[in-house]
C-alpha cells in the first residue's frame, strides 16, 4: 500500500482536484477507461457530499493490494452533521438537497466494496474500493 493522497475539501474547486487526482491514480494503477470514469464519478459524489452537507472534510486516495489483487481505496470523511437515517439515505431517489438521489446508492453500485459509518452530530466516513479486473486492464492502443 502506498501513502495516501489527501485532498482537503473546503471549496468547490477541491472537488475537481480530488477527481483529477483520483483519475490520475486510477490510470497509473492500470484501470481501464470505463473503471477510471466509475472511480472519478464516485470521488465526485463523495467530495460533493462533503462540500454540501459538512462544508469541509477530506478525501483520501490510495492504492491497495490484497490476495494478489490490486485496486484503489477512497475514503471520504467529515466532521459534519452526520446522516440521521442511513437506510433512508441509501434508497434510490432519496435526496435532502433536491438532487436526483443517486449519490450514495450510485456510489455503492459503481464500486466493488462500500462501507458507511455515520453518527448524527459527529460526522460521516465512507470507504469504497474498486479492484482491477485482470480481464479488463487498461489497453495500450
Amino acid at each position: 500500500m502506498g501513502d495516501p493522497i489527501t485532498i482537503n475539501i473546503v471549496i468547490e474547486q477541491d472537488i475537481v482536484v480530488a477527481r483529477q487526482k483520483g483519475r490520475a491514480l486510477a490510470k497509473e494503477l492500470g484501470f481501464n477507461i470505463v473503471d477510471q470514469c466509475r472511480i472519478t464519478t464516485c470521488i465526485s459524489e463523495l467530495a460533493r457530499n462533503i462540500f454540501h452537507y459538512a462544508q469541509k472534510g477530506i478525501v483520501q486516495l490510495r492504492d491497495i493490494n490484497s490476495d494478489n489483487r490490486m485496486g484503489i481505496e477512497i475514503v471520504a470523511e467529515d466532521q459534519g452533521p452526520g446522516i440521521n437515517d442511513i437506510n433512508l439515505a441509501m434508497l434510490d431517489g432519496y435526496s435532502t438537497s433536491q438532487g436526483l438521489g443517486m449519490g450514495l446508492p450510485g456510489t455503492r453500485r459503481l464500486m466493488d466494496e462500500f462501507f458507511l459509518n455515520s453518527e448524527a452530530g459527529k460526522g460521516t466516513r465512507v470507504t469504497v474500493r474498486k479492484w482491477i479486473d485482470p480481464g479488463r486492464l487498461m489497453q495500450n492502443w
